[in-house]
């Protein structure tokens, strides 16, 4: 089913045919049309999924159908985004798709100067894209008033939870007209965000697609049982030679992700970090280098990572496994987008054989050992750990089965590859 058939307008119809953009996506043909009716929309989907589009395109066109002729534009829309880069993401999207609508859009973020910020919102936009304490200071500054938002856009709820954001989110809920058209977007819906919904959402049309299972199922996930002091010698070796041309790697800290970054450093591995101890400019130079591949390796802790789209990004790594199952999820979500090839490696040392068993409960999938690495966890018992085990090469590791002799010792010549 293209574009064409969602009654979309010329002028975006012309911007995404430039995009490149001609079929859309399962979340893109069920909200589009349910925005273009003016209703209120919960989506339940993931980054990844194309949700920015599908409500970026209906959100332009339903402003382009009612221009406001004045001097000044007033902010007649929303977006609310816990990330800088997501938001800065969103921004783009909004000018690809409308780039042929006269319609102006611009983004408010923290960490970085605000004056280019307020001098475009001196100038009147159509379209703005913030994170909460960024808007909350231009608000309170008086450089914004949200008195004629007409569509309201909350997006990654589930994330603004997790962030601490749920407090600004409801004093800006009584800054929006009652009046309005809301969206509200969350990959997860604990009660706590189903209890939020509730109070921004009047008689919502609902859409959920990629549920966590499917979502994993295209990625190939394998482990490794490692002691923690060898984890830097694994991920050396992991490393090794050409295959994995980029990773992304995920710590669970601030200070972790730079001791990644100085170890692989030091052996001459070009990598960054991008934490929130980071300048903006600094994160944004690190994500830009990654996408153009002059960095091989880019370590990120998961708020930071959350919202990074890289395309045709391979391998995740994760160098520490996170305490909250969901977030694996997210992790190796960077990868294996829209049906592309994905692998996600795992290093779990002893202390984090709990975090594993909360991930396959979740996922409910028992996800390949590699056990033929030259880095053993020394008091990994096999007879507990999953049955399904390889060999050291993930891009071909097979179940072992119990008929099955023992691995060959690392040949000291084997690494990741595709």
């Amino acid at each position: 089913m293209p574009f064409k058939s969602l009654q979309i307008i010329d002028p975006i119809l012309k911007a995404l045919e430039e995009e490149g953009y001609t079929i859309p996506t399962p979340i893109q043909s069920q909200a589009v049309p349910i925005v273009l009716k003016g209703a209120d929309l919960l989506g339940c989907a993931q980054t990844g999924t194309g949700k920015t589009a599908a409500f970026a395109i209906p959100i332009l066109q339903l402003l382009s159908a009612n221009k406001i002729n004045e001097r000044k534009r007033r902010i007649r829309s929303l977006i609310l985004t816990p990330t800088r880069e997501l938001a800065i993401q969103i921004g783009e999207s909004f000018n690809a798709y409308g780039r042929h609508t006269g319609l102006s859009s611009t983004v408010v973020f923290g960490g970085v100067n605000q004056n280019p910020q307020t001098a475009a919102l001196r100038a009147g936009v159509d379209i703005l894209i913030a994170t909460p304490g960024r808007l909350l200071d231009l608000i309170n500054q008086g450089f914004i008033s949200l008195r004629d938002v007409e569509i309201f856009v909350l997006d990654e709820a589930d994330r603004m939870l997790d962030m601490g954001f749920i407090h600004d989110v409801r004093k800006l809920l009584t800054m929006l007209p009652r009046k309005r058209q809301s969206l509200f977007f969350s990959a997860t819906m604990p009660p706590e965000i189903v209890k939020l919904a509730s109070t921004i959402l009047v008689n919502p049309s609902k859409v959920s697609v990629t549920p966590v299972s499917s979502t994993v199922d295209i990625i190939k996930q394998f482990v490794y049982f490692v002691d923690k002091g060898n984890k830097n010698a694994l991920l050396l070796e992991v490393l090794k030679g050409d295959a994995i041309k980029t990773a992304l790697v995920f710590t669970r800290t601030k200070h972790g992700a730079d001791k990644v970054v100085k170890m692989l450093s030091a052996h001459h591995i070009k990598a960054e970090a991008i934490h929130g101890n980071k300048a903006q400019n600094a994160r944004q130079r690190a994500l830009t280098n990654f996408k153009a591949q002059t960095t091989r390796v880019l370590v990120a802790t998961d708020i930071a990572a959350r919202g990074i789209d890289v395309d045709d990004l391979e391998y995740v790594i994760n160098y520490e496994i996170s305490n909250i199952a969901e977030t694996y999820v997210h992790r190796i979500g960077r990868t294996g987008r829209a049906g592309a090839k994905g692998t996600a490696l795992s290093f779990c040392d002893a202390e984090e054989k709990e975090y594993l068993r909360d991930v396959e409960k979740l996922i409910s999938k028992r996800i390949t050992v590699i056990d033929d690495h030259p880095f053993p966890l020394m008091d990994h018992n096999p007879a507990k750990a999953p049955k399904q085990q390889g060999r050291g090469n993930p891009g071909h590791a097979r179940p072992k089965t119990a008929t099955q002799n023992r691995p060959k010792q690392w040949s000291g010549r084997q690494r990741a590859s595709r």
